[in-house]
Formats: C-alpha cells, sequence, structure tokens
C-alpha cells in the first residue's frame, strides 16, 4: 500500500475534500459516491460521512492508497 502524506494548513479538513484534493477522486461527486458505497476506510474503519473531519493523525485509505493528514 502506497502512503502519501498531506499537509493541510487549517484545523480540519472534510473527508470529500481530501479525496479531491489529493487526486484520488476526480470530482466531488465521485468522490460522494465511493465514500457513500463504503470504499473509504478512515483510521481504519469504513466511513460513510462524507463531511467528516479530518485532523492531523487521520489516515484516510481508499483502494490501495492511504493518505495520512499532517
Amino acid at each position: 500500500m502506497k502512503t502519501i502524506q498531506s499537509q493541510i494548513n487549517t484545523e480540519f479538513i472534510k473527508l470529500e475534500s481530501l479525496l479531491k484534493f489529493e487526486g484520488l477522486t476526480e470530482t466531488g461527486g465521485e468522490a460522494k459516491e465511493r465514500i457513500q458505497a463504503g470504499e473509504v476506510k478512515v483510521n481504519g474503519e469504513v466511513c460513510t460521512m462524507r463531511g467528516k473531519k479530518l485532523r492531523p493523525g487521520d489516515k484516510v485509505t481508499l483502494d490501495d492508497l492511504c493518505v495520512e493528514v499532517l
């Protein structure tokens, strides 16, 4: 599994925004569909909330990619 580190300059970033920002999905619509389909994990657990607030230390997994929020 490949790990990407994503630096944020705010208190949090929403899950849907992170997927778009890091290029894991092409559009917000695709991000929404994949999240609601249960394809995305946050800290090892399936997350279906596209507005989930991610903070430094959180890890998001989609397919064979892991994004660590810094």
